[in-house]
């Protein structure tokens, strides 16, 4: 079971890690179940925090994002590593769930931009990933009529859900940010380099071993 908090980035709740992760890892006390934590995890101190919170280790989507092996274009890397603590926000109008992304202009205008709007982009982008990625219009139709059954969406929130593929892969694979989306978590602003996973891996477990020995009487 991965728990991830209000810090986590892409679709989030509103609960934060530090109260979400005690809740989950004391629901399955005593089962073989393994309970990841992730929302705000970046370095040692964070494992050494999730562990003592009752987890197995931690998920880390950003900070893996930001390493010397990842093929994010590097104009979209610039903008996650100038993003600040304060640079994200939570926003539903991407597919109609709570998602946390880097605030740009066009997460501004889309957040002001009236639903009937955002419905015909959504759909004509939903086409084209859907193409992209070879699926046929009746396997998408499929698809779009199971999460509605699902999830008890309308026909524009499963257009806007079926969109937001897109919108990920124009910023995050294309290098485009003016159409594009940048999910992050708000631990984005405290990364400031690309280091090699090896590298990073390292230097996590060094940094748990030196909080533990701090910590110890």
């Amino acid at each position: 079971v991965i728990a991830q908090g209000g810090e986590g980035g892409g679709h989030t709740g509103s609960i934060p890690t530090s109260l979400l992760l005690p809740q989950v890892a004391a629901g399955v006390a005593g089962s073989d179940v393994v309970v990841l934590g992730a929302g705000g995890f970046f370095d040692g101190r964070g494992l050494v925090a999730a562990l003592a919170y009752g987890a197995d280790g931690i998920a880390m989507g950003t900070r893996f994002l930001l390493t010397a092996e990842s093929q994010v274009p590097d104009n979209i890397t610039s903008i996650y590593l100038d993003a600040p603590l304060t640079g994200t926000v939570v926003t539903t109008a991407i597919d109609g769930a709570p998602q946390r992304v880097i605030r740009t202009a066009m997460i501004d205008a889309l957040e002001k931009s009236p639903g009937l709007l955002r419905f015909p982009r959504a759909a004509g982008n939903a086409l084209s990933f859907a193409r992209q990625a070879g699926v046929s219009l009746p396997q998408l139709a499929r698809t779009g009529l199971q999460m509605r059954k699902d999830q008890e969406l309308t026909w524009a929130q499963v257009a806007l859900a079926a969109n937001a593929p897109m919108m990920t892969k124009a910023s995050v694979v294309d290098g485009d940010a003016e159409v594009g989306i940048l999910p992050t978590g708000q631990v984005v602003g405290a990364i400031e380099d690309l280091p090699p996973v090896a590298d990073l891996l390292a230097r996590i477990m060094d940094e748990a071993d030196a909080t533990l020995s701090r910590l110890s009487p």
